[in-house]
This record gives C-alpha cells, structure tokens and sequence, in this order.
C-alpha cells in the first residue's frame, strides 16, 4: 500500500465530516507541518528536539553498555571500582563539557577565519534558552562522556581512583573538545563545514570514528603503555617475561553479552542520530540508511572476527572452537569502523568495512599482546585501531550521491573515481588527532606516574581494588554457615543424623 502525500493532503482540505478522530489529528499535523507559518515552525523545532533528545538518550544508554562489558571482562575482585568509573565518566563528562568543554569545541561560527579553538559559551552563559541550543548540548555531551569511558576499560584492575579522575576532566574538558572543534565545528581549521573547506571537502567523519573513538582509544593506548601491564600478564613475580602471556579470564560472559547489545542498541542514536534533524526527507533519508549500514557493519564485524579466529586456532592447532570475545569485539569494532562514514557509503560498502573491521581487530590486538601492552578490555584494538580504519574507509568507499545528501561536498571516494581529496583530508585528520593526543597525554601521564598517582600498590592490586579502595567485595561469596546447615537437615529428619553424601 502506498501513500500518497498530495492525495492526503487534497483530502485534509475538502474538510470530510466523517474523519475519524485520529484522521483529524493526522490532518492538524499535515496543515501544521505545510502551512508556512510559525505553527509549523515550532511543530519543526519539536520534533527535532524530540529526535535529538532520543538519540541522546541512547547514546547516554551506552554508558550502561561500557559498563557491563567493563565488569564483565574484569576479575570479580575489581568489579565494583570499574562500575564506579564507568558513574563518575558521567558525572565528570557532565560537569566538565559543561563548564569549558563546550565552549572549547564550538565557537560562534558566525566568524569568517579557522580557528584552533572554540571561545563562546563557558557555562553556557551565552545560550539564549531556546530548545536547540540545550539540546545540542545534551547531544553533545553524551559524545563526550563516551570518549572518557573508553579510556576506562584499557587501565582497568591497575588504575588509582585519583589518576583516572585527572585524566577523565582533563579529556572530556579540553582535548576532545579541540578535536571537535577541529572537525566538526563550523570554523574548524579542517572541517567539512566550512564555505572554503581543505581541498574542496575537508574531513568527513559523520558520527565520529576518529573524533570520539581514536581519540578516546589514542588516550588509552598511552595511559596502557605509561602505566605498564597488569600483574602476571606477562612477566613472573621476579619480572621475568613469561614464554606465554597470561590470559585472565572474564568473571562473567553473561556482563559482556549484555553490555555488547546494549551498546550497539546505543549506536541507533550515536549514527543515525548525528543527522540531527528529522523533519525533511533529505534528514530522515539520511539516518534511515545510517541505522541500515550500522546494522550490517556491526553484523559482519562479529562474523568476520570469530570465524577467523577459528580458523587461526584450526590452523595453529587442529582443533575448532567459537570465542566469545572475539565475536563480540569484532562486532564493536564494525561499529566504530561505521560510524564515519554511516551516512555516505552504500549497504554493501558498509558489509565490506565491517569484514574489514573485524579483521583490524583481531591483528591490533595480537599485536599489543607481542608488544606487552596489556588492554583489560581490548578497548584500543576496538575503538583506535577501528577508528582509524574507519575514518579511511570513507576516502575509498564514500558514494558522491550520498555525500551530497548528508550536507558535505559531492566529492567521490577513491573507489568512485575519486583523485583522493577526501581519503587525503581524512588521512591527515588520523594524524592530527595522534599527534594532539599523544603531545599532551603523554607526558599528563608521565606527571601522575612520576608522582605516585597513577598505579596502585602491588598488594592492593593482588586483593583487588574493590578491598583495597571500595569497602569490601562486589559480590558476597560467603556460604550459610556449617553448623546452620546441619541444623537444617536434622530438622527436616526429625532429628536424626544425616549419612554423608558418597564423594567417590
């Protein structure tokens, strides 16, 4: 059945009198919506609103996705401090992109010259309470808090509470920000957004492969290097490298599976939402292919990366099993290899970069184990290996057409014929965002490792962090007590012994 919108409207205006009651609200909120008048203004601006609302939502959601794939890929004695990191990411992304962080990323944008950083809107002071802008904000902001969380899981079951404090403030308050405002803001000195853009295009990273995820999981990289490997990852207790490393096992698969789908549920709002509109076709086409090739990305991630692994274990081994890890991180890292280009690449582009995501996957993260860089979470191979795949990917696989309608310059990806303007503006925003990362993390780092601030003592480490910082164990393993028990069964044999149960 179609729908014809003419026809509709033709039919609104004859003012039938046996419209239906729901069929009259339809036709109130087509008049609204074609009229021309401020009614339909503001009916536009609500639904916006709404969109970017619901899109933040979700994104926020993923926060609750960090944090059960956190907890469940620790060991159970450093379960509460991961869940509390994963709260305080909130809470500091909050106030800090609410103070400067905001302001650092977006400028006035009314200016005519590039700019390196945002200078409006501290405290949001300068807001003038329209709905817009405070969504925008919302949007914005939970953007922001996912860049911290990353970071999270990388130094997890290691990480003193002060240390990670100092880092997330210092990331969500102003080295994401400059990044932001490098891309994304209107006056950005390589932004796609400008009248003059770099070479014609400038950097297109929709939904922020490289904005949010390589800067995030460039952030972790160094906090993993600086902070140096869980203990027994790869060294005995006398400091000498173990022939092989050490894999701790996740105390709860059940955490991580939920965590996965919430987060890729979440990345319904983080790509179809960076449209941040939805009330004309050219928005609404735009996110609707969004959710379609972050669907198919993600999919083909999780496939690509375990059956590989499978078939590298087949060939190392002879035998055959499915990893659970390596299907769920291979499907995050479709998702973040996706999330530049969501909004310009065809569905069978999007299939290839998935597959090629899992992939990166997989060989980022063999590599920092033979480098002896411990990832609690694999969160670097995940969000900075696939981020900058990601962002590459739009240089070779962005379709001129849809470039055009997601509001960028219709220049064609590599594999479109393309001179490569684009994949160039894009290769060079990857080595922007690692050099402004690792220039200031690096020595951040080196300051809190100097001063005592960053690692935990070895003792506090082997009890776990949840005793040593958290007043007791996440969980309560204690068992009924012996004596209890046999009270128990006496009663229900009217008193008389219990043989013991046959052990052998």
């Amino acid at each position: 059945m179609s729908f014809n919108v003419t026809a509709f409207g033709d039919y609104c205006a004859s003012a039938v009198e046996d419209q239906s009651t729901d069929v009259a609200a339809l036709c109130q909120v087509y008049n609204l919506a074609t009229d021309g008048s401020n009614a339909a203004g503001d009916l536009s601006d609500g639904l916006n609103t709404f969109f970017l609302l619901f899109s933040g939502a979700l994104v926020f959601l993923m926060q609750a996705g960090f944090a059960m794939l956190c907890a469940g890929s620790v060991r159970q004695k450093n379960v509460k401090n991961i869940m509390l990191k994963n709260l305080l990411d909130a809470c500091g992304g909050a106030i800090g992109f609410y103070t400067i962080g905001y302001a650092f990323a977006y400028a006035d944008n009314a200016s005519d010259s590039k700019t390196f950083i945002g200078n409006k809107n501290f405290l949001l002071l300068s807001f003038d309470g329209s709905g817009g802008e405070w969504i925008g904000w919302f949007f914005q902001f939970a953007f922001a808090a996912t860049a911290a969380t990353i970071v999270a899981g990388t130094v997890a079951e290691r990480c003193k509470m002060q240390a990670y404090l100092c880092y997330s403030v210092f990331l969500t308050g102003f080295v994401y920000p400059v990044v932001v405002h490098s891309i994304w803001s209107g006056d950005g000195w390589i932004t796609a957004f400008r009248d003059d853009p770099w070479q014609g295009v400038g950097v297109v990273d929709f939904a922020g492969s490289g904005v949010v995820h390589m800067t995030g999981g460039a952030t972790a990289l160094v906090a993993a290097i600086i902070l140096g490997p869980r203990k027994g990852r790869f060294y005995d207790e006398d400091g000498n490298p173990l022939e092989t490393p050490v894999s701790f096992p996740a105390h709860s698969v059940a955490l991580q599976i939920l965590g996965t789908f919430i987060l890729w549920f979440g990345w319904f709002g983080f790509n179809p939402g960076s449209a941040l509109a939805i009330d004309n076709s050219v928005s609404a086409e735009t996110a609707a292919l969004c959710a379609v090739t972050t669907t198919l990305a993600a999919a083909c991630g999780c496939v690509t990366s375990m059956f590989t692994d499978t078939m590298i274990e087949k060939s190392a081994t002879g035998e055959v099993s499915y990893d659970l890890t390596a299907a769920m991180n291979g499907a995050l890292g479709g998702l973040v290899a996706i999330t530049a280009g969501c909004s310009v690449v065809t569905p069978w582009a999007a299939c290839i970069i998935g597959i090629i995501g899992g992939w990166v996957y997989l060989g980022f993260s063999k590599f920092l184990i033979k480098m002896k860089i411990d990832d609690a979470v694999d969160a670097i191979p995940v969000h900075f290996a696939n981020g900058m795949w990601g962002v590459l990917a739009v240089g070779f696989f962005a379709d001129p057409d849809l470039m055009a309608i997601a509001g960028y310059n219709d220049f064609p990806g590599v594999f479109y014929g393309g001179s490569g303007e684009l994949l160039l503006c894009n290769f060079v925003s990857i080595v922007w965002i690692c050099a402004w990362v690792f220039f200031l993390m690096t020595p951040f780092f080196v300051v809190l490792n100097a001063l005592g601030m960053f690692r935990v003592d070895a003792l506090e480490e082997e009890v776990g962090l949840d005793i040593s910082h958290h007043r007791g164990p996440g969980y309560d393993m204690s068992a009924a007590k012996e004596e209890d028990v046999q009270a128990l069964k006496n009663s229900r044999h009217g008193g008389t012994s219990v043989p013991a149960e046959d052990t052998a």
